[in-house]
């Protein structure tokens, strides 16, 4: 009879002091995942973006094309019409504005780092494969950012052919205190542009999707002792 009593005060000191033993099934079913529910995996989030269309993969090709066209042309109208280091001003009033100098660049973008142009000649090579690979690597939808590597590859081929054909950049757009520069590095820089708009544009777009922060001490039950 002793023992019994002295085991039934235990259970009610284990009772009214420890967890219950259904509070202690329903923390172990919250603590423990359903079998049956399976983790979003890395390989089904790529599956569920969408794949590129056929015209997405060659946007960047076209706009490379199209800035290679209007790189090489002016490059060779100024090389035909215009001596070196002379200039013409298309407006007479405003030649301190903007005029169109032949001059030879043997740097980097905006006559920068001024004979390294072998360097950055294979620097372009470089780029030009690395962006190659990015435009097939890229999911679909990301129109405005192929346009960017477009633009870029452009440039960067536009400058390398003239490296590689007279071993410097012609440069010929003079617009009064800037670099002299000419549109293979206006496509570049357009390019680092639009780059920034789409890093900027989707940072925005992952805070405004991310879920809300939830304290840890509200979804918790305190336990006072």
């Amino acid at each position: 009879m002793r023992s019994e009593a002295m085991a039934k005060g235990r259970r009610g000191w284990y009772n009214g002091m420890m967890i219950e033993p259904h509070e202690q099934a329903t923390s172990d079913d919250v603590a423990t995942p359903q079998a049956g529910i399976a983790e979003p995996t890395l390989a089904s989030a790529k599956a569920a973006e969408p794949r590129p269309g056929f015209w997405e993969i060659i946007l960047p090709l076209l706009i490379m094309a199209l800035v290679l066209i209007l790189d090489q042309g002016s490059k060779y109208l100024v090389e035909t019409r215009i001596p070196l280091y002379g200039y013409w001003a298309p407006i007479p009033g405003l030649e301190n504005l903007i005029r169109f100098t032949h001059t030879a660049n043997t740097g980097a973008v905006f006559g920068l780092f001024q004979g390294t142009g072998m360097f950055f000649a294979g620097l372009a090579v470089v780029v030009a494969v690395a962006i190659v690979y990015i435009n097939h690597t890229l999911p679909g939808k990301q129109w405005l950012l192929r346009v960017a590597l477009g633009l870029q590859l452009g440039g960067a081929l536009g400058n390398m052919i003239d490296r590689f054909r007279q071993g410097h950049v012609t440069d010929f757009i003079d617009m009064g205190p800037w670099y002299i520069f000419n549109v293979a590095d206006m496509a570049i820089v357009g390019g680092v542009i639009l780059f920034a708009i789409v890093l900027i544009r989707d940072e925005r777009q992952a805070r405004k999707n991310a879920p809300p922060s939830v304290n840890a001490l509200d979804t918790h039950e305190r336990v006072d002792l």
